[in-house]
């Protein structure tokens, strides 16, 4: 299995995405799980793949850990594909759906991870949600993002709107303040994040001073989510 995150200066970023290869190889012994990153951050996926092919390895399955199938699982995951597939010798490459909802539907185990996150920083409970999301100007990649605000409120019993780091309208902080300005007095903040970042840095900020009582962290390697990379990489061998 290669994992691919998107990739950050910041090396917090690159040490979650780490912890979750550590996470998903030992929730499935006898496998090769190796992270690779789109930018930033080295080894990029085609030099991944072309190395696990010298080494013998036949086949890999690639895992975008990516929330939503915007350019990045559109053009940078085929490109670097692309790019293994002209090695010698070859590897047949699978790759999976993104992290977020695949056909419309939120996997539970994403929904249990994020849950997981706000039971820890919320544990008084909260009358009203903000999901925080990086952003994307592809309509439907919010869409989905949309889906799992939707699906996150109905588990949890209350109102859950969506909020971007960039890219898209609303913040978090003019999220939280509409929430509070129509009567909610308990609002937390679910990140929708795979990991610690400038994003998520400016999200926890701005929900602070707009009121928040608190704001989740990433979801980074929790059991939940080597979960569902083993999810998708289950579907896409069936």
């Amino acid at each position: 299995m290669v994992l691919v995150a998107h990739g950050s200066r910041d090396p917090r970023a690159a040490e979650a995405t780490r912890a979750l290869a550590r996470a998903v190889a030992a929730a499935r012994p006898g496998a090769t799980v190796v992270p690779s990153w789109l930018d930033h951050t080295e080894p990029g996926p085609a030099t991944v793949l072309r190395d696990l092919a010298a080494a013998g390895h036949p086949r890999a399955v690639l895992v975008p850990l990516l929330l939503t199938a915007a350019y990045h699982r559109k053009v940078d995951i085929p490109a670097a594909v692309a790019a293994a597939g002209e090695g010698r010798p070859p590897i047949d490459v699978r790759v999976t759906d993104v992290l977020g909802p695949a056909d419309g539907r939120v996997d539970g185990a994403l929904l249990g991870g994020l849950c997981r996150r706000l039971a820890e920083v919320a544990p008084g409970g909260y009358d009203a949600l903000v999901l925080a999301a990086a952003g994307t100007r592809d309509s439907r990649a919010r869409g989905s993002v949309g889906r799992v605000a939707a699906a996150l409120g109905t588990e949890l019993g209350v109102h859950c709107r969506v909020s971007y780091a960039s890219a898209a309208a609303p913040a978090a902080g003019v999220a939280v303040a509409k929430l509070r300005a129509g009567g909610a007095r308990r609002v937390a903040v679910a990140a929708y994040f795979l990991a610690p970042g400038l994003f998520h840095d400016a999200v926890r900020a701005a929900a602070g001073t707009a009121g928040a009582i608190a704001v989740a962290d990433p979801l980074t390697d929790l059991p939940e989510l080597a979960d569902l990379v083993l999810r998708r990489v289950d579907a896409r061998l069936r």
